[in-house]
C-alpha cells in the first residue's frame, strides 16, 4: 500500500504536467473523442503545464537569491535551526503526509460529487503542501497515528473544496469566465484585497489602461516591466546584502542577467497558461458532464496573470515595499520573538493574485490599497504561524508563509490541541 502511495504521489500527484495530461485524456475519453484528438489534447495540456512550470521555476530562480541574501544576513544574528525544515520534518512524518493526501483526495471528490460545492482542485504541488502543513499542525497540537492522518486528510479536503469556491466571485469578476477557479494559498490575501478594494477603489481607472507616454510604451509589456523591476531590485540589494552576487561577478551584469531571466520566465509562464487553458477547459467538460456534474477545475494562481499583467507587477512592488517595512518594524521591536525575512515568493505569487483581485474590484486605486492592507496582514500571519510551528516547520514558513498556510495552519494547530485533549 505504501509503495503504491509513494508511486502515486511522486509520479502523478506531484508531477503537474502528468496530472493535467491525464485529466485532459480522461475528459476527452469520456466525451468519446477520436484517438487523434485524445493524444493531441492530452499532450498539449501536459506541454502547457510543463511550460508553465518552467516559467515559474525561472521566476523562482530569479527571486530566490533575494531571500537567500536576507537569510544569510539574518543568520549572523540568529542561528537557523536545521531541525525545523521541510526535509527533516518529512523524514519523520512523510508517510503520514502521503496518507493524509490520499484520503483527503477521496474526501474532496466526494464533497464535489454530493454537495453544491463543485471544486476540483488541480494545483498539483498544493495537493502535497496542504496535507504537509495540516499534519505539521496536528503534530504541534499533540496528535499522532491514525488520528493525525485523519485530521490532516479532513482539513486538506475541506481546504481544497471550499477555499476556491469561497473566492469564486472575486475570480470571475476578473476573468469574466466562470469555467475555472483558483486553487492556491493566495485565498485569504486575495479576499482581503478584494474586500478593501471594492470599498475604496474606482473600477473606471484600470491598471491596464494607464496613460503611459509613447516613449515609455514598453512598460505595457509585463516581461519588459518585470525585467526592469528585477534589475533595479538586484542593484539595490547589492548595497544592502553584497553576498547576493557571487565572488568575482560584476553586480551590474548580474542584475542584468537576473532581470532578463525574470522577463523570460514571465513570457514562458504566460505561454504555458494560454496553452493549458485552451486544452484543459474543453477536456474537463467531459468530467463535469458525466462524472461529477457541474465540476469546476481550480488552477494555480499564474493562470490569472494573463488577465491583468500590470496589476501583477504593481502588486509585487507594493507588497515587497509594504511587507519589508513591516518586517523591519517587527524585527526591531522583537514583536514575534523570531527574526522574519522578506517574503519574496509570497509577494510575487500570492500578492500578485491579491493585486489582480483588488484590481477587479476597485481598479488601480483598489489594487494598490488592497495590496497594502493584504501585505500588512501577510506579515502578521507569518509572524503568528512561525511561532505556532516552532517545533516542526518554522523555517519553511519563513520562506513560503504569510498566506493561507499561515492562517489555516495555526487554526488547525489549536483545533488539534482541542482534539488531543479530548482523546487524552
Amino acid at each position: 500500500m505504501q509503495t503504491f502511495l509513494d508511486f502515486l504521489t511522486d509520479n502523478i500527484l506531484r508531477n503537474p504536467p502528468v496530472l493535467l495530461g491525464l485529466i485532459a485524456a480522461i475528459g476527452l475519453i469520456i466525451q468519446r473523442k477520436n484517438i487523434a484528438d485524445i493524444v493531441k489534447g492530452s499532450l498539449t495540456a501536459a506541454f502547457g503545464m510543463f511550460i508553465l512550470d518552467v516559467g515559474v521555476n525561472l521566476i523562482i530562480d530569479t527571486i530566490s537569491p533575494i531571500n537567500d541574501a536576507f537569510q544569510e544576513t539574518i543568520a549572523e544574528e540568529a542561528e537557523v535551526t536545521e531541525a525545523l525544515s521541510d526535509v527533516t520534518f518529512l523524514a519523520d512524518y512523510g508517510g503520514e503526509v502521503g496518507l493524509a493526501m490520499f484520503i483527503g483526495l477521496i474526501l474532496h471528490l466526494v464533497i464535489a460529487r454530493v454537495t453544491p460545492v463543485k471544486t476540483i482542485f488541480l494545483t498539483g504541488h498544493m495537493l502535497w503542501w496542504f496535507p504537509f502543513i495540516f499534519v505539521a499542525a496536528g503534530v504541534e497540537g499533540g496528535l499522532s497515528g491514525i488520528s493525525l492522518i485523519v485530521f490532516g486528510a479532513i482539513l486538506s479536503a475541506m481546504y481544497w473544496s471550499f477555499m476556491p469556491w469561497i473566492m469564486r466571485r472575486y475570480i470571475w469578476d476578473v476573468t469574466g469566465d466562470d469555467s475555472f477557479l483558483i486553487g492556491h494559498p493566495t485565498g485569504i490575501l486575495s479576499i482581503i484585497s478584494g474586500f478593501v478594494a471594492k470599498r475604496v477603489g474606482n473600477k473606471e481607472r484600470s491598471t491596464e489602461s494607464l496613460n503611459v507616454p509613447k516613449s515609455l510604451s514598453f512598460f505595457r509589456e509585463i516581461s519588459v516591466t518585470g525585467s526592469i523591476v528585477i534589475f533595479v531590485v538586484f542593484i539595490i540589494m547589492y548595497f544592502v546584502a553584497p553576498e547576493i552576487v557571487a565572488e568575482g561577478d560584476n553586480f551590474i551584469f548580474n542584475a542584468i542577467t537576473q532581470g532578463l531571466t525574470f522577463g523570460a520566465g514571465l513570457i514562458v509562464m504566460l505561454q504555458g497558461v494560454r496553452m493549458l487553458i485552451n486544452q484543459i477547459i474543453p477536456a474537463f467538460q467531459g468530467i463535469s458532464d458525466k462524472v461529477i456534474p457541474g465540476a469546476i477545475p481550480a488552477f494555480d494562481v499564474p493562470i490569472l496573470f494573463n488577465y491583468k499583467p500590470n496589476a501583477v507587477i504593481i502588486g509585487f512592488l507594493v507588497a515587497m515595499t509594504t511587507s519589508t517595512i513591516m518586517i523591519l518594524i517587527a524585527n526591531t521591536t522583537n514583536l514575534f520573538g523570531v527574526l522574519l525575512v522578506p517574503l519574496v515568493v509570497t509577494s510575487f505569487f500570492e500578492m500578485g493574485g491579491a493585486a489582480i483581485v483588488g484590481e477587479g474590484q476597485g481598479g488601480l486605486k483598489g489594487s494598490i490599497i488592497g495590496t497594502i492592507v493584504s501585505a500588512i496582514v501577510m506579515v502578521g500571519l507569518m509572524g503568528i504561524s512561525v511561532v505556532v510551528y516552532e517545533t516542526t516547520i518554522q523555517n519553511w514558513l519563513l520562506i513560503f508563509g504569510g498566506n493561507d498556510f499561515s492562517i489555516f495552519g495555526p487554526l488547525a494547530s489549536w483545533l488539534a490541541q482541542l482534539f488531543s485533549g479530548v482523546l487524552g
